[in-house]
């Protein structure tokens, strides 16, 4: 199986230091969920790992992150792109869970639901914990220039071997290159 996993604010739309607080907010960064498409075509499942503490902070509720990704997921398919499953994590940054990037268990809680080792795995974000999550599940850390992705780059030290990429659509055109056809 092919898999790809990507986190969604700064990745797939555009974030805010304010949070993305309702579905009127979650707007796709242009390019994004073509290169998605462009994954689901050549075979990819396409997962979302994305940290959501505006739930813990009791910035918004559950039927209102439902209501983003139903967004997402209409906007993505109007384009002809599938995202295959979405997992995130409720909990505010003060807990200690173990969902919450820079955590690893939400990547291992996708490598055991989609019965799949993550080695190899190109895991697509814009920001340090998102890296540093992929790495610790042994996945293949991706930064985007988008989002906070710029910041990251410049002021952080990255886990080893990070790939970056000006954004989603650049970084699907390195994994699509570098993925052997024949793989399912």
């Amino acid at each position: 199986m092919k898999l790809v996993i990507l986190d969604r604010d700064g990745v797939i739309n555009y974030d805010s230091d304010h949070f993305v607080k309702s579905a009127a907010e979650w707007k796709a960064i242009p390019g994004s969920l073509e290169a998605i498409a462009r994954m689901n075509q050549a075979g990819f499942k396409v997962v979302v790992a994305t940290n959501q503490s505006g739930i813990g902070r009791g910035l918004f509720d559950m039927d209102t992150l439902n209501a983003m990704h139903e967004k997402m997921h209409r906007a993505a398919q109007a384009v002809g792109a599938r995202i295959d499953a979405i997992f995130y994590c409720p909990h505010a940054a003060d807990s200690n869970c173990e969902c919450r990037k820079p955590k690893p268990g939400m990547f291992r809680r996708i490598a055991s639901c989609f019965n799949i080792d993550l080695h190899g795995v190109f895991a697509i974000g814009d920001s340090l914990r998102d890296l540093q999550a992929a790495a610790a599940a042994g996945a293949t850390p991706v930064l985007v220039l988008t989002g906070k992705g710029q910041d990251t780059r410049d002021n952080e030290t990255l886990p080893e071997s990070t790939l970056v990429f000006d954004s989603l659509a650049h970084a699907v055109d390195h994994v699509l290159a570098n993925t052997p056809r024949t793989s399912k």
